[in-house]
């Protein structure tokens, strides 16, 4: 009925009537028993029944990642740390939303790390014995965290 309210309505205005819709679906479902009459729902999933469709490739990233926590010995602590590391994350949020909340302050500290970046790149980076320098210090207390003496 309401197909036929609006073909009507768009006539006198010289548009192209709508489209016509079927309102049942004409398919049979042999496990129900329930042959015709059905009405279409846009949130009804059809399926194979072939049996072709339940497998799924897994991503080596998963694969990875379940190879890794197979290999974990104490699954309790790793799981606490990664608790702890986002509850942490979720108060440092926190915090810094409130910090941004406060009229100046977001506005001085960003002057703060500006003034800083450039103090660092006219220390380190701008010539070269400087960048010397920086570079093995990177590279000696790189070999001091890892232990090796390379």
């Amino acid at each position: 009925m309401a197909a036929t309210t609006c073909r009507l309505a768009a006539a006198p205005l010289g548009l192209a009537p709508l489209p016509r819709r079927p309102t049942t679906v004409a398919f049979a479902v042999a496990a129900t028993g329930v042959k015709y009459g059905l009405r279409a729902s846009r949130s009804v999933a059809i399926r194979a029944a072939d049996g072709t469709g339940g497998e799924t490739e897994v991503p080596e990233i998963v694969k990875a990642a379940q190879d890794a926590w197979a290999k974990v010995e104490d699954k309790y602590a790793v799981t606490a740390i990664g608790v702890a590391a986002l509850v942490g994350l979720w108060t440092a949020i926190g915090a810094i939303k409130a910090i941004d909340r406060l009229p100046l302050l977001p506005g001085v500290l960003e002057l703060v790390g500006i003034g800083y970046t450039g103090w660092f790149t006219y220390r380190n980076l701008i010539f070269q014995p400087d960048r010397e320098a920086l570079v093995s210090k990177i590279k000696s207390t790189y070999n001091e965290i890892t232990g090796s003496s390379s």
